[in-house]
């Protein structure tokens, strides 16, 4: 009798925060939201995607991918190419995401991911992943944080991603990035995060497990409901 109500408490208490321990993800999963995707990038090696795609835990299943595509100036991830195919090949949604080098222009960066990531109808916006300074002063990383955004979106013609963890949005990116979509990265709150601003996708988690991939990965939950997600997609 005692167990049995340890177990229903843990139980509850778990589900007052959102949150159940999945065994087979590895870590605790937001159940509250409906849509949970992944970010990979090299650093995940070659991927089985049919795997990943095939994995359904009590109705928790992979639904997108964001992608490595490009760094810097010059510099396109190696494994970007097959995982982009590989990816749409299995069913998933996609998108691409370039690593933002404050110490390089922003438009010369924006070149490098345009000419790498070929958007196409279905795939998710593309994004910014800016999260150091690499001492710049904070209004030069601005602008050139601009640049690339203003660059890619007269390219594709879609509002591009910002994303970035809670601390160094509110230190560094502030007010005037507020029109932009927001992935944010926040692992130290359940249930939602700790962020002022309106985000439409949440890495809640570093240390995942996936069928496919032999390494840990980042794991993302979408904001919305499946309508708002499909609205989010390039047409």
């Amino acid at each position: 009798m005692v167990m049995a109500y340890f177990t229903i408490y843990d139980w509850w208490l778990e589900r007052r925060a959102h949150f159940v321990r999945y065994p087979e993800f590895g870590i605790d999963i937001p159940v509250n939201y409906a849509i949970h995707g992944i970010d990979v990038s090299k650093h995940q090696s070659i991927i089985d995607w049919n795997s990943v795609k095939e994995m359904n835990v009590n109705n928790v299943r992979i639904s997108f991918v964001f992608i490595k595509a490009t760094e810097g100036v010059d510099d396109e991830d190696p494994e970007f190419g097959r995982n982009w195919k590989k990816a749409k090949s299995a069913g998933l949604i996609r998108g691409a995401y370039h690593f933002f080098l404050a110490t390089k222009s922003g438009k010369e960066q924006a070149e490098n991911f345009i000419n790498s990531a070929k958007l196409e109808p279905g795939d998710m916006p593309p994004v910014l992943d800016v999260e150091q300074t690499y001492g710049v002063p904070l209004n030069v990383l601005r602008d050139r944080v601009k640049e690339w955004l203003a660059t890619v979106q007269g390219y594709y013609g879609i509002t591009p991603i910002i994303y970035t963890n809670v601390e160094f949005y509110k230190q560094v990116l502030k007010d005037e990035f507020d029109a932009y979509p927001l992935w944010v990265a926040h692992y130290l709150q359940k249930e939602r995060p700790r962020i002022y601003r309106d985000w439409i996708f949440w890495q809640h988690d570093e240390g995942g497990r996936v069928n496919g991939i032999v390494t840990k990965v980042d794991f993302n939950v979408f904001g919305g409901d499946s309508l708002s997600f499909r609205k989010l997609l390039i047409n």
